[in-house]
């Protein structure tokens, strides 16, 4: 046993240098492995670096690709309403060009319209004449002015016949002056619409009602007064609304 023992010390012994050498030889192929390691490393993590970037540029990529889709819906939808401007202009233009002709067509439509307007008047029953022929002296004076449009001038005609028109729907009271058998008195007025004109003086000792046929004035008896006074006290709306009896001229 002895002997055998010595000889594994030997061997071992012997076995020794052989492992340095060993240790030797590997060192330099282990730090170099160990360098490609760590350039490996260094090459991952550039590579991790250049991913990122990738998946960020693609990122930013798809987002400007969106945006660009949403320019082009916005520039079809701009071209849609340039196009729809475009042809507004044309119609304008074209209607500016129309302007003149219409107004030198409207002009004589509006001096007839004047002239049939006064016709109607001094045809009509004889109330407000005064302002009522003042309304049309102001309708011809104005007609002459160059610093009012035309848009105006037809507002004002339009205007005047509808103060005419409302004339035939509504009651009014107003005070005047009448020749009664020669002589002026002051009198108040009843208008019924336009179907009947009647007036009564200020001591309700007279009244009479414009006779559509004859177009002349006519007494009535004093049957009327009450009646007559109280359809004046209606139109000044001292009273409320109610049934009057009053003469009504019947025309054929």
């Amino acid at each position: 046993m002895k002997l055998i023992n010595a000889l594994l010390v030997a061997s071992v012994l012997s076995a020794t240098p052989v492992l340095a050498q060993d240790d030797e030889v590997l060192k330099p192929v282990v730090d170099e492995a160990a360098k490609i390691n760590e350039s490996a490393a260094k090459s991952q993590e550039k590579i991790n670096g250049i991913t990122d970037q990738i998946d960020s540029k693609l990122q930013q990529f798809k987002t400007l690709m969106k945006e660009i889709e949403g320019l082009e819906v916005y520039n079809t939808q701009l071209r849609k309403q340039i196009n729809s401007q475009n042809q507004e202009m044309d119609d304008l233009n074209a209607a500016i060009d129309e302007v003149s002709v219409v107004e030198r067509q409207i002009t004589p439509l509006m001096m007839r319209m004047i002239d049939g307007l006064a016709q109607f008047i001094e045809l009509d029953m004889p109330f407000l004449p005064e302002e009522r022929a003042n309304r049309v002296a102001d309708l011809r004076a104005m007609m002459d002015r160059a610093d009012v449009a035309t848009s105006e001038k037809f507002r004002r005609v339009m205007e005047a016949f509808q103060v005419e028109m409302d004339y035939g729907r509504t009651m009014e009271a107003y005070s005047g002056l009448h020749s009664i058998n020669g002589q002026e008195r002051d009198v108040e007025f009843l208008r019924l619409g336009r179907t009947a004109l009647i007036y009564q003086t200020r001591d309700a000792s007279m009244q009479g009602v414009w006779n559509k046929q004859t177009r002349q004035w006519e007494e009535l008896d004093s049957s009327y007064r009450t009646q007559i006074t109280k359809g004046l006290r209606m139109a000044k709306k001292q009273l409320a609304p109610d049934l009057l009896m009053l003469p009504v001229a019947i025309t054929d």
